[in-house]
């Protein structure tokens, strides 16, 4: 199975392509979409658009997984990075994705297996469990892998529990 992992921006979308082999995540492709600042916010949407696009068609995942987005003080910011979120659902909704969306903190919880983690020990165990000679940077690349990273997981739970209800 192979998942695309996004971290939701307007300036920058981190993403990362995994494949859930058995019980191994094995890095595919990762990297991050940008926009250009003073660039009118419609361009900067349509650039994130078409930028997810061509990631879907080139790497066909199989599924696509988001940190929710989570803000307490700039609404201004938060109402460009839920448009810029928007675009990147649209891209998966017309290619026929599932997308499954993900807190940061049941992202810290699979990957750490603490729920308040330290950004630091994410990016670290994300390095771990995809073998990575560095974390890879920006930011929004590492929290795009563990996003996929943690839908490997719950995606595996969710099967075993599926199975166990139907028998």
């Amino acid at each position: 199975m192979r998942i695309l992992g996004i971290d939701p921006g307007i300036a920058i979308v981190g993403f990362g392509f995994i494949d859930k082999q058995g019980s191994k995540c094995v890095p595919v492709q990762y990297g991050c979409i940008q926009t250009e600042a003073h660039t009118p916010e419609e361009e900067r949407l349509l650039h994130v658009y078409e930028g997810m696009v061509q990631l879907i068609d080139k790497y066909k995942p199989d599924a696509v997984a988001l940190e929710k987005l989570f803000f307490n003080r700039n609404v201004t910011t938060a109402m460009s990075v839920s448009q810029a979120r928007g675009v990147m659902v649209l891209a998966a909704m017309q290619k026929g994705l599932p997308v499954s969306e993900y807190t940061p903190m049941q992202v810290k919880q699979a990957i750490v297996g603490y729920g308040k983690a330290e950004k630091r020990q994410v990016q670290e165990m994300t390095r771990m469990f995809l073998k990575l000679q560095a974390i890879p940077k920006p930011d929004d690349v590492a929290d795009a892998l563990a996003v996929a990273i943690c839908h490997a997981h719950s995606c595996t739970l969710n099967s075993k529990l599926n199975e166990v209800l139907r028998s």
